[in-house]
């Protein structure tokens, strides 16, 4: 039972579902950036050191975030007492060894990138997610990183530039909104987050501006004629409405509940615009 417990917990803190969507989205924009030869075990080296890099950050987060997450997410394995801090820093050694061992295999680009996000990701949880605004930026950037990243696994980085700039907007939002839903467990931490020095109202004119400029964004690649006509379709029919569907919830109810299913909302969101662009590819 003891066993089956740390099984679940050790399953839990390497968040399995953001591990699958990141899995997904380098296969994806590897697809999307193929023009000529391609290795499939890069890409596929890729996908994995990636999905290690994103795990091992999200552990590093909950070390760092333990006291907070006492109160915004008691439930997670460290603050509830499944697993120890000791055995998930040996976690966190061994995930970003064989990233950055995998990230060799596939060239020095990509190796170069991998360490960067090892990096940017610690001093993200030590440091920069405490200064309002510049650590959502991070991870909006890291997200973006991403696409960069299984471009260079393909050897064309250029086709993964619009994928990224997507990834980056919709994860500012998604960032914000996350900031929202923490702010109890943020405030009693010490750590002031931009809804806590400028306050609900004003960060939703924020993820206002940044959804209108996705939004926008969006256009884009369509009438440049960068992609075809199935990648518009689906972008007006699923991305933008839920976009402004979860804009709409946000501005009605702004309650801790609701705030962590527009959150998930907006990762979906990101995937339906992933499966758009590799429509109109």
């Amino acid at each position: 039972m003891i066993f089956y417990t740390k099984l679940l917990s050790i399953i839990k803190i390497l968040r399995p579902l953001n591990f699958i969507i990141t899995f997904l989205s380098v296969i994806v924009g590897a697809f999307i950036c193929i023009h000529g030869g391609y290795s499939s075990s890069k890409i596929l080296f890729a996908a994995i050191s990636a999905s290690l890099i994103i795990s091992s950050g999200n552990m590093i987060n909950d070390i760092f975030d333990f006291q907070g997450d006492k109160i915004n997410h008691p439930e997670r394995p460290l603050p509830k007492g499944t697993l120890s801090k000791s055995l998930v820093t040996v976690m966190i050694i061994i995930f970003n060894i064989c990233a950055l061992a995998l990230a060799f295999l596939i060239n020095l680009s990509a190796l170069i990138i991998a360490a960067s996000a090892v990096v940017l990701l610690f001093l993200y949880s030590y440091k920069l997610k405490k200064i309002p605004f510049l650590g959502n930026l991070t991870v909006a950037l890291l997200t973006g990183m991403v696409f960069i990243y299984a471009g260079v696994s393909v050897d064309n980085y250029v086709y993964a530039i619009i994928p990224a700039a997507f990834a980056f907007l919709i994860n500012v939002i998604r960032e914000l909104v996350k900031d929202m839903e923490d702010v109890e467990g943020d405030k009693a931490t010490g750590i002031f987050t931009l809804p806590l020095r400028i306050g609900f109202s004003n960060i939703k004119k924020i993820i206002l501006l940044f959804s209108i400029l996705l939004i926008l964004f969006t256009t884009y690649p369509y009438f440049t004629q960068i992609y075809r006509i199935e990648y518009f379709i689906f972008v007006m029919i699923a991305v933008n409405p839920l976009l402004v569907f979860i804009l709409k919830s946000i501005y009605e109810n702004d309650s801790r509940k609701n705030l962590n299913k527009l959150s998930f909302l907006l990762k979906l969101d990101m995937l339906f615009g992933l499966f758009a662009i590799y429509l109109g590819k």
